[in-house]
């Protein structure tokens, strides 16, 4: 149950993609040069590829409105890299050095000179400013204001189905801003958005898994069922618990205490204290205590209608419950924003930066790589490396789609788990056994095939491609330093022959057919809203499950901020402390058996029985070693202790 931004545009081809960001502007640097026009720089990636002469179709009216967002660069942006880098390298002297929020906007923030100076500019073109935070000016006007102040002219571009405004060349500004600004968002309109009336809607409809079911891995074999892969396969669990997990991923005795874990989506549940506290005592959990977890959230939320809102109440439980379970002492922090649109999660990311709200921080949302614009992954991209300097570490999701082929026609990755500076979280198929004993994992990818009317074979067997973790190849972002001599060749280089950066880097337990149970208040075809529990699975699980025992592996240090965490994970890559994950662990095929209710709720309208095939995530593998389903594989026993400090 991934939150997906491409979901809204799902009409349009997703083909194209993004030019190779070379140097300074994949390390979120401002990459200005000089433009066409005497005495202005240009703001590289600010000119959408899909804003081609073929789709122009003439300039937008000068009189329709543009509100956008002036980054910030601050007084030492490649200092800021360099520093993100050092502090986070376990090789590297300044290792752990971190800074408060407030030294690393003395340190590297913009100066009151630099923000005077833009706003002055963009006051001086017309331009209404209407926000100042550490990391923008925001702005509206008109298209002619927006045209003087940037240097370009705004056009209408087709974009698939619909048309966009967006520059007809990249933006400029004035060389005498001296490498003040970043970059510029806006000036496109095409929707920058996750999904999953200005106030939250209820709950969405009920949804219910129907058994029988497996308690532990191979618990209910379906013996009356037709055999797959030659032998005969069990029920789906009905959901693994924290205490499942904590056995799994080598908790040991270790629970999160004194660790701050910080939780983004968008919107907020109006039940989750509830749903939370219901669900830690009904499956054994530590109780939540008073002040434990608490919520910091906007003041209005818009565009509620078109991002689903209620969808992303799940999210949200899921994401505050899985961390619990795992790690019951961590206080939670969750961060809403305002819509699922980019500029939000961009501000509830800048949140929790600006007032170090965590040191872990857990986002089960993305994007395809195509639709990513190159001045969005800079303003992500610094916002992720102001963490790295406090010791903040991001965890994002990879995605549900596998290589993303059957989703949008293109192989590619997801964002901002492409990013070089946070950790992206793969998923697995989990096999817990009797008296919580691993067995073994899968890398995430499942086939589905449903029983024939005669029930005695399974339809199309083993079925089409249904979901799977992200991963794969960059076609934008370099290879960062900790991949090196890691991820093998033909991954690095499948796009680009210097290597780009390889996703994802750690996995852990995603399959909704091994999944968690979770439990939430829902809408009841009657129209009650009443607590309830089901199964659920995705990269929005191992996200929060792999937070969760960074967690944990933060008490085993001492309660030292653990930060950026990829060179330590790829330090400690090839040793007995992961699970090296492959997709036939037993050295054959794998699949359970699930019955559904076709209406989701009820056998009203009847069961759907199915076979899932495990270990088939489109054109991924997970295979011995590093690779591009399950990134370095997933913690083991010794994981969380090798982050003792000796």
């Amino acid at each position: 149950m991934r939150s997906n931004r491409a979901i809204a545009r799902a009409g349009v081809s997703m083909a194209a993609t993004l030019p190779m960001l070379a140097g300074a502007l994949a390390l979120g640097i401002p990459a200005a040069h000089a433009a066409d026009t005497p005495g202005r720089n240009a703001l590289a990636g600010t000119k959408p590829v899909w804003a081609t002469a073929k789709a122009d179709k003439g300039a937008t009216s000068d009189s329709a409105k543009v509100d956008a967002r002036v980054y910030l660069a601050g007084r030492d942006a490649a200092g800021l890299a360099a520093y993100a880098r050092a502090v986070s390298d376990p090789s590297s002297a300044s290792y752990g050095k971190f800074l408060g929020a407030q030294q690393a906007q003395r340190r590297f923030g913009a100066t009151k000179a630099q923000v005077a100076a833009v706003k002055s500019w963009l006051k001086s073109a017309g331009l209404k400013v209407t926000s100042v935070t550490p990391h923008y000016i925001a702005v509206s006007g008109d298209v002619a204001a927006a045209e003087k102040a940037f240097g370009t002219q705004l056009h209408n571009f087709t974009k698939g189905a619909r048309t966009y405004r967006a520059p007809a060349k990249a933006a400029t500004v004035p060389a005498a801003l001296k490498g003040a600004v970043l970059t510029v968002t806006g000036l496109d309109n095409a929707p920058h958005k996750a999904s999953h009336k200005d106030q939250l809607p209820p709950p969405d409809a009920v949804f219910r898994n129907s058994g029988p079911f497996s308690s532990y891995h191979g618990s209910n074999i379906a013996s009356t069922l037709p055999s797959a892969y030659g032998h005969k396969v069990p029920y789906a669990v009905q959901g693994y618990t924290g205490k499942q997990l904590r056995a799994a991923y080598g908790a040991g005795g270790y629970t999160g205490k004194g660790v701050r874990i910080a939780i983004t989506d968008a919107y907020a549940s109006p039940t989750i204290a509830f749903d939370a506290q219901t669900y830690a005592k009904k499956h054994g959990d530590q109780a939540w205590k008073t002040g434990q977890l608490r919520q910091v959230l906007p003041k209005n939320y818009t565009r509620t209608e078109e991002c689903g809102a209620a969808g992303w109440y799940g999210e949200e439980t899921l994401d505050v419950e899985a961390v619990h379970a795992v790690a019951p002492d961590a206080s939670v922090t969750y961060v809403g924003g305002a819509s699922c649109y980019d500029d939000d999660l961009l501000d509830s990311l800048s949140k929790i930066v600006d007032n170090h709200l965590a040191d872990i921080v857990s986002n089960s949302w993305g994007d395809i790589e195509a639709n990513q614009t190159p001045d969005l992954a800079a303003a992500y991209d610094q916002v992720f490396q102001f963490g790295a300097v406090e010791g903040i570490g991001f965890y994002f999701s990879s995605g549900d789609n596998g290589d993303e082929v059957a989703n949008t026609g293109t192989k590619q990755v997801d964002t901002p788990a492409n990013s070089a500076w946070v950790t992206a979280v793969g998923g697995t198929s989990l096999a817990v056994g009797k008296g919580d004993t691993y067995l073994w994992e899968t890398g995430w990818g499942t086939e589905k095939a449903t029983l024939s009317a005669d029930g005695k074979s399974w339809t199309g067997f083993p079925g089409a491609f249904t979901s799977g973790a992200g991963g794969g190849t960059s076609r934008t972002v370099p290879q960062p330093f900790y991949q090196r001599n890691v991820v093998p060749k033909a991954l690095a280089t499948a796009n680009n022959a210097a290597g780009n950066r390889v996703v994802p880097d750690i996995a852990a337990i995603a399959d909704p057919n091994t999944g968690f149970k979770v439990g939430q208040t829902q809408t009841f075809p009657d129209g009650t809203q009443r607590y309830s529990e089901y199964r659920i699975g995705g990269t929005s699980l191992a996200a929060p499950v792999i937070a969760a025992v960074q967690a944990l592996a933060q008490q085993a240090a001492g309660g030292k901020a653990i930060g950026f965490a990829n060179p330590a994970i790829y330090g400690k890559y090839g040793t007995k402390i992961y699970h090296d994950v492959v997709d036939r662990p037993t050295g054959k095929d794998l699949a359970v058996a699930r019955v559904d209710f076709v209406n989701g709720f009820d056998a009203a309208d009847g069961l759907s029985v199915s076979v899932r095939s495990l270990g088939k995530d489109s054109s991924l593998k997970a295979v011995k070693g590093y690779d591009d389903v399950t990134g370095v594989g997933s913690p083991a026993n010794g994981y969380v202790q090798s982050y003792r400090r000796h």
